[in-house]
């Protein structure tokens, strides 16, 4: 069930009144928040459940096992087992297919080729997410930083449906707190979860999704009918067509979890206005880069072991960001891309410093276009063709005033001073709800207006 649909615009006002109806009678609000999450995920394939559930179960088996003793050594045997059977979970789900077919390949280069068993499996819709935060449960459990909740707490955690498809990653010690005691409707952030939820849809469905019809998709489909000029804008386009897509659900589900009484992390911070890859990585989808600083870098050594492990950790934590992106050498390559990149920048230290301001900027924008190219394109073949394209300068055919506008306007309001925009924010949350509500209407109808015939495309990060 996507967030921009009909479906959706009754699923929630109807769970909505209801959560609050229930809420002061926590014996059964717990209960029907599973139940409408889990309707909510059956929306995509009921199967799916049975694998959240599955997911659900196993984790919080390992997170009161680890409860119940105090030997470390059987400590660490259990949260091993428990990530390691997540892992394998995701790793059947989302890698199979793609290891076993480049296995196939390099045997059949050598000629002992043998026929292996390639399955066609479906991929759970945000099973990466779920994944990553039922493990962050059972480690926040074996470091001593929360006790194992109930089984239904649990449930809750990993099925609410603001963030069960594609994130924000909440922690477990930062969501599981809030199911303590009931909300307070008092307390709830009804202007900012109003105004999130507003400008999430037109960074969904008016930007983005404007951007992908006009210039990306067409590019990035068949590049070879496109000469520098078009292939340049397409590269840009795609950088504000992510962040809008991308930023776009995360301010509609933190709005949502914000109507629903609860909070969830800041999920981007301006990246595009980043002066190194490094700052780029502490503002774009930053529960992603916790997660993998806490349980990947750190737990690898981090900084701790000298220049070259240094270099080391921080390469191979962004391979396998890479690669948890999805199956393909495409995002190998941009994870490398960005891990050698922070490399560099580690190795240069404070002497980039001498560089001027505006230079920094440029440079990591571009690069992080460039590495974008790798994300989005469906093969290295296209990659090449992208690049060769860029060498090729013919009469462009894509570019509009309002194609470049959506652009700049994207990147451009990034490089805008902090204390505007939050001076601004500050002004929406003191709005009257109502009169924020009356706004909402009219966003929607706005962003109704630009929906093609063929509906809303579902947001990118679905796919992983």
């Amino acid at each position: 069930m996507l967030f921009p649909t009909v479906e959706f615009a009754i699923f929630f006002p109807i769970v909505l009144a209801l959560s609050w109806w229930l809420m002061p009678r926590q014996g059964l609000w717990k209960p029907f928040i599973v139940l409408a999450s889990y309707a909510f995920y059956a929306g995509a394939n009921w199967k799916f459940c049975l694998l959240l559930a599955l997911v659900t179960g196993w984790n919080q088996l390992g997170a009161v096992l680890l409860h119940r003793t105090d030997d470390d050594a059987r400590r660490n045997w259990i949260v091993r087992v428990a990530v390691a059977g997540d892992l394998l979970l995701l790793g059947v789900f989302k890698y199979y297919a793609f290891f076993v077919q480049d296995v196939g390949d390099a045997l059949d280069a050598i000629r002992l080729g043998m026929p292996l068993p390639l399955l066609t499996i479906a991929l759970p819709v945000g099973v990466s997410f779920f994944t990553f935060q039922a493990i962050s449960y059972v480690v926040d459990v074996r470091r001593r930083e929360i006790v194992p909740s109930s089984t239904l707490d649990v449930a809750i955690y990993l099925s609410f449906f603001p963030h069960l498809v594609a994130g924000p990653i909440v922690r477990a010690r930062e969501f599981l707190p809030q199911l303590a005691r009931p909300r307070d409707p008092s307390k709830v952030a009804v202007g900012s979860g109003l105004a999130l939820i507003a400008l999430g849809l037109v960074k969904k469905v008016a930007l983005a999704d404007f951007l992908a019809r006009t210039v990306v998709d067409p590019v990035f489909s068949v590049p070879e009918a496109y000469g520098a000029l078009d292939v340049l804008l397409a590269s840009y386009a795609y950088a504000a067509q992510i962040y809008c897509d991308f930023s776009g659900y995360t301010d509609i589900a933190i709005g949502l979890a914000l109507l629903m009484g609860f909070v969830f992390p800041q999920n981007f911070d301006s990246p595009y206005r980043s002066l190194s890859l490094r700052e780029f990585w502490r503002r774009w989808h930053m529960t992603l880069s916790r997660f993998l600083r806490d349980f990947l870098y750190i737990p690898l050594g981090g900084n701790r072991g000298g220049r070259w492990k240094t270099y080391r950790n921080l390469l191979l934590t962004m391979v396998l960001g890479g690669l948890w992106h999805g199956a393909a050498w495409t995002f190998v390559l941009w994870g490398a891309f960005h891990g050698v990149g922070l490399v560099a920048e580690h190795a240069i230290g404070r002497r980039i410093e001498r560089v001027p301001r505006w230079l920094r900027w440029l440079l990591t924008f571009h690069l992080v276009v460039f590495a974008w190219i790798l994300f989005r394109a469906q093969g290295l073949d296209v990659v090449g063709a992208l690049l060769h394209q860029l060498t090729v300068f013919s009469a462009p055919t894509l570019w509009s005033a309002t194609a470049v506008g959506v652009v700049v306007l994207v990147v451009g309001l990034q490089l805008l001073p902090p204390r505007w925009i939050e001076a601004t924010q500050v002004r929406i949350e003191r709005l009257n709800p109502l009169v924020l509500a009356a706004g909402v209407a009219v966003v929607i109808v706005f962003v109704m207006a630009t929906v093609p015939s063929q509906g809303v495309p579902p947001f990118i990060y679905f796919q992983f």
